[in-house]
């Protein structure tokens, strides 16, 4: 009989979805029989909206009250270690979509373990899929369409606001030209406004944040979808363990994403 491997399982809970996480560790069970070590590292808010889904799956959560930046990362990079020398597991599962766990992977596999790593489809890129012995990509599954509404709200909340400032001085000009209009109106009827052809179709706020974060989707071409999402976390508006596949499911009429390679195009494009 095949003796059963010592498997751990380890979480970079801020990183990927909570169902993603739930089908990792399925994904893990199926594969070695059993998880001798379960542990999801995250914030304490994290900690408290997913309790109920580490109580189900019967993971330790690890909190991080370190507000640092990474310093979630570094916790279970360190945790990592010293759980490998303590427990001497075969085989250690990442569950992460960070490049940032390159050194931590050489290191385990020097300790003798089998390092597989499992992120979430759209936010890993090349790089990291390539630093582990084997690595699943698992796609978040869509979120319920009455959720659609919030989800961009959600998005236009995080606008600078310089944005607002712009607003105003943008109004100012036409304040200005219609005074000037209505100091040249004579008795006769002014011509009706010209109305907007019935292809134009109007940019909603949600995604004119994201063009100007993503410049290249104007072009109407298919963009790789990893580097639209670097470019909404560095506008400040996807966070860290944000998923780029969940905002852009909310805004279906406006974008649309390709998978096999996972890539996004505008599609309002046509009609601007």
């Amino acid at each position: 009989m095949t003796p059963t491997l010592r498997v751990m399982l380890l979480i970079d809970a801020d990183n990927v979805s909570a169902d993603v996480i739930e089908q990792a560790v399925q994904r893990t069970m199926d594969e070695y029989g059993a998880v001798h070590v379960r542990r999801a590292y995250c914030n304490a808010e994290m900690a408290v909206n997913r309790q109920a889904l580490f109580k189900q799956l019967s993971v330790r959560p690890m909190v991080n009250l370190s507000a640092g930046k990474n310093s979630t990362d570094i916790a279970l990079a360190v945790d990592a270690i010293d759980l490998v020398i303590a427990e001497r597991p075969d085989v250690v599962v990442l569950v992460s979509s960070d490049s940032d766990f390159a050194p931590l992977v050489s290191r385990l596999r020097e300790k003798g373990c089998r390092v597989c790593g499992i992120g979430q489809q759209g936010k890993t890129g090349d790089e990291t899929v390539g630093i582990y012995d084997t690595f699943i990509d698992l796609a978040h599954h869509s979120v319920k369409p009455a959720a659609r509404t919030a989800a961009a709200k959600k998005v236009a909340a995080k606008v600078p606001a310089a944005k607002t400032t712009r607003a105003k001085s943008a109004a100012a000009p036409a304040k200005k030209a219609a005074t000037k209009t209505a100091a040249r109106k004579t008795t006769r009827a002014a011509a009706p406004p010209p109305q907007p052809t019935p292809t134009q179709q109007p940019v909603s706020e949600a995604a004119e944040f994201i063009l100007e974060a993503a410049p290249a989707l104007r072009s109407g071409k298919d963009v790789p979808l990893n580097d639209v999402a670097k470019a909404l976390r560095t506008a400040g508006l996807l966070s860290k363990s944000g998923s780029s596949l969940k905002l852009f499911d909310k805004l279906t009429a406006e974008f649309a994403v390709m998978q096999h390679p996972d890539r996004i195009r505008w599609t309002g494009a046509s009609a601007s």
